[in-house]
């Protein structure tokens, strides 16, 4: 299979589940909440943070899908090496709210590490792409 395949396929499916997992914590948090790892419910009125994070994911996933339809591919690559920090920030903080080390890790920490290895996929596709164009054959006077 071609890389720019495996790219195309890889970035639409990390799209669709960060999509569909913002989505969850929008209309249901309080079921989908548990799936994020951390330990308890928050307390008060803090059931809101839970749909703000859903809507973060949600829109996320837009900028990618939006890159990867209208086909900008290079910097598809460079939005899922930074977007994967989002990933990474959420595992750390299931960590140090000693949340649940196979969530913090399989979950966020996996998400995040397939974003930063289709990014670097991406950009070494484009890379390939972008080489120095040829010069053209100079016709005879």
């Amino acid at each position: 299979m071609q890389l720019k395949k495996i790219n195309t396929v890889l970035a639409a499916v990390l799209i669709l589940f960060i999509l569909w997992f913002g989505t969850e914590f929008i209309l249901s948090p309080e079921t989908t909440a548990p799936t994020f790892g951390l330990p308890g419910w928050p307390s008060g009125d803090g059931g809101g943070f839970l749909v703000i994070k859903g809507i973060r994911d949600v829109v996320l996933a837009l900028v990618l899908g939006v890159l990867l339809v209208t086909g900008h591919r290079r910097a598809l690559g460079w939005v899922l090496l930074v977007e994967a920090l989002a990933a990474y920030g959420d595992m750390t903080t299931v960590l140090a709210h000693h949340g649940s080390v196979s969530t913090a890790l399989g979950v966020h920490g996996l998400t995040a590490t397939v974003m930063v290895a289709n990014g670097l996929l991406m950009i070494r596709e484009t890379r390939k792409g972008a080489a120095v164009p040829e010069m053209p054959t100079p016709r005879p006077a």
